[in-house]
């Protein structure tokens, strides 16, 4: 299913709520992101993880992101090259299948990467963003869901949207 039924609007399912106004989402608790990768997977999403608080340097992160999401052999571990092969993943080139509901990149320490290289970490968020808007215009879903341990963390606009934390964390993290 790659659309929501207009009822949906209302229902509130969560994995229209994680997506209704950005692509990527923000979480500081352990256990509520677990319980949403959770849900999501019994919904038949595929969820893959990443540990930006390993990443040294900007090669870490090509090497973990090309890894998690089966890119080729020639992914050429570039800020460019990750916006190519997200194209490719967005259209279910490789990384996931029709199979799945959706697609979901959980990136877990994300302020531990920021803090070493926030252009890079930025810009991963922001070709994320921006391959998940080319994604559902296929009818595809594709989510990014950042764990952080500042719970004060504020993500500048990515995909031209602005970054709000999960619709359980968001007062607190105020």
């Amino acid at each position: 299913m790659a659309i929501w039924n207009l009822a949906d609007e209302l229902n509130h399912p969560l994995d229209f709520l994680l997506i209704q106004n950005s692509f990527i989402r923000p979480f500081h608790q352990q256990a509520i992101l677990d319980e949403a990768t959770s849900w999501l997977r019994n919904h038949r999403y595929k969820v893959v993880e990443v540990d930006a608080a390993a990443w040294q340097s900007q090669a870490d992160l090509h090497q973990d992101v090309a890894r998690a999401l089966d890119f080729p052999d020639y992914y050429g571990s570039s800020l460019d090259a990750l916006n190519d092969c997200l194209g490719d993943v967005a259209v279910q080139a490789y990384g996931w299948t029709a199979e799945n509901a959706g697609l979901v990149l959980v990136i877990d320490g994300f302020e531990a990467f920021e803090g070493k290289d926030a252009s890079a970490a930025h810009h991963l968020l922001d070709i994320f963003a921006r391959q998940a808007t080319y994604a559902a215009l296929f009818g595809h879903r594709m989510m990014c869901l950042v764990r952080t341990g500042d719970p004060r963390l504020e993500i500048p606009p990515v995909g031209g949207f602005s970054v709000a934390w999960n619709h359980r964390e968001f007062l607190s993290a105020r």
